[in-house]
């Protein structure tokens, strides 16, 4: 995907008691904290303009709630500082959960907690109860919360306790100011173009930036600023055609306008504003083409034509969304990483910095939702059972069943007891098991891993979004080999005789490997390139109505 992506990645880079925050809660003096050693630190002055009609989560809660956890927890002055300034900022509104659930950052910043918790050796942020409940409330699939439950308002409260310590435990002072952490967290619907320009034209005193130290959200900047331009000017005129298929050699009067709408963005070299499909017009498609994940074969389609319309304000919206999404990752501790990124359907393994290679991925159809999780890959299995899930036996083993009396007979399957009233179905291994002939376990909640597939066409798609949740991988073979290099008895010929045994066979691995499972729809490849993928699951959807005031 990024080196520039993963360079930083490990970095992993209620209204009060239902009442109107706005008029109803105390308004804390503005004071200056003094901690030893460091001066005057300012707090936040308490956003009183944040109301649940603009505000980015729907939960808000009393600021005397934080006061109380701050003793009754015995919060240091560095950390209670800094958490009454980012609650002043939101106005005492929720920052990780919101009632339909735990938020996209909330999920995001859990991950970064499980990864530094498990390979950093911090055990000032491990907290026993806090994982639990947190496992808990992501696994659910419905989930509503309320800012009447001291419950929530306590796991919200602990969240920014972790994630303030956090930062003072992983950066250096000025590498994130005050007020850009409490941004961290959208708290404000606002205009996209207004929030690009404040980012872009921002100046500090110290010439230190948040950019400078993470090189994924740097890239992205850099291309905020030519979108921010291109929209600022009037973007691009829209292309319409009767043409279903424009290809080389070709004149229309609609490939005038594509190359003009290229050139904007550069694809195309400025001047030529002939109606013939030529070469350079074509090496110009293929690029653009490679920036969506298209195949690039450099033929005009309306699907293609229709990315060309999307608006520039559009494209900035997307691009704010992924920066933020970018705050969200670790600095690199030079081991391996495992990292699927859903929307680009591509699995990429690195060690340290290093990329070591890239494979094909099909990940979960929408309905069936691929998630955004972090795991420890520690056993393989060969020859694999499939043990199928309660929702599918009830979805659609037992109609076929119905339709089919000898269904399960004829794909290799049988019926090993039972369970809540529905059957408990496993296929057996062979070729005709859909997780084909090994998988990959790295245990969560939500009953995903990697494995291999009989359906091997699939990865000829460009869009690969056909399975249940898990991930089924284009050449399971080398990630096996991979996984197991340093188990010098799992030769690839003793690996291969495995995989094709028919008997299931289970493998420790020695070291497990970090598996992070990512959701980027815009990032810059090593090749300095821009790409933008299809919001899948519409997570870029539900975040724009969140953040914007018109989002698109």
């Amino acid at each position: 995907m990024i080196k520039t992506l993963l360079i930083v990645l490990l970095l992993f880079s209620f209204t009060a008691n239902a009442q109107d925050t706005s008029q109803q809660q105390d308004k804390p003096s503005d004071t200056t904290n003094v901690e030893a050693g460091e001066g005057e630190k300012k707090v936040s002055k308490r956003d009183y303009s944040i109301s649940r009609a603009n505000s980015y989560s729907d939960l808000f809660f009393d600021s005397s709630a934080l006061e109380s956890f701050i003793v009754a927890n015995n919060v240091n002055d560095t950390i209670s500082r800094r958490m009454r300034s980012f609650y002043n900022t939101r106005n005492y509104q929720f920052a990780w959960f919101s009632g339909d659930g735990v938020t996209e950052q909330g999920r995001s910043f859990w991950n970064l907690h499980e990864y530094h918790t498990t390979y950093s050796g911090d055990n000032s942020l491990d907290d026993k109860n806090l994982k639990k409940r947190m496992n808990y409330l992501i696994s659910q699939e419905t989930l509503t919360v309320s800012s009447s439950d001291k419950s929530s308002i306590n796991t919200e409260l602990t969240l920014t306790q972790h994630f303030i310590q956090y930062l003072v435990n992983n950066y250096k002072r000025g590498e994130i100011k005050r007020k850009e952490v409490e941004r961290f967290v959208p708290y404000k619907k606002v205009d996209a173009m207004y929030l690009a320009d404040s980012i872009l034209t921002k100046k500090h005193k110290d010439n230190r930036y948040y950019a400078d130290i993470n090189p994924a959200y740097k890239a992205l900047v850099e291309q905020l600023q030519k979108y921010f331009d291109i929209a600022k000017s009037g973007g691009w005129q829209s292309i319409t055609t009767a043409e279903k298929r424009i290809t080389r050699g070709m004149s229309l009067a609609a490939v005038t306008a594509i190359k003009k709408r290229l050139q904007v963005t550069g694809e195309m070299p400025a001047g030529d504003t002939s109606s013939l499909f030529n070469d350079q017009l074509a090496n110009a498609v293929k690029s653009f083409q490679k920036s969506l994940g298209h195949t690039a074969d450099g033929v005009i389609t309306a699907g293609l034509i229709r990315e060309m319309n999307v608006p520039p304000v559009k494209r900035v919206q997307q691009l704010l969304l992924n920066m933020g999404r970018m705050r969200w990752m670790l600095n690199n501790t030079g081991g391996k990483l495992i990292m699927v990124n859903i929307p680009e359907f591509v699995l990429h393994v690195f060690e340290g910095t290093n990329k070591v290679f890239d494979m094909n991925v099909v990940v979960g159809k929408e309905g069936h939702n691929t998630t955004i999780f972090t795991g420890n890959l520690n056993q393989v299995v060969f020859s694999p059972y499939w043990n199928v899930t309660a929702n599918i036996v009830k979805n659609e083993i037992l109609p076929a069943i119905k339709k089919d009396p000898n269904y399960l007979s004829r794909n290799n399957m049988e019926q090993v007891g039972s369970a809540d009233g529905l059957p408990k179905i496993r296929q057996l291994p062979g070729p005709k098991n859909s997780l084909g002939k090994v998988k990959f376990l790295f245990p969560n909640s939500f009953d995903i891993y990697f494995h291999d597939t009989p359906a091997k066409h699939l990865f000829n798609s460009d869009k690969r979004a056909y399975s249940h949740g898990c991930i089924r991988l284009s050449d399971p073979f080398k990630m096996a080999t991979y996984i197991l290099q340093d188990q010098k008895e799992w030769t690839p010929g003793r690996i291969d005789e495995a995989m094709n045994s028919g008997k299931e066979q289970y493998v420790k691995v020695k070291t497990p490997v970090p598996v992070l499972i990512t959701y980027y729809t815009a990032w810059v490849d090593e090749a300095g390139l821009l790409n933008f993928r299809d919001d899948i699951y519409k997570h870029d959807v539900n975040l724009m109505k969140k953040m914007f005031v018109n989002p698109l």
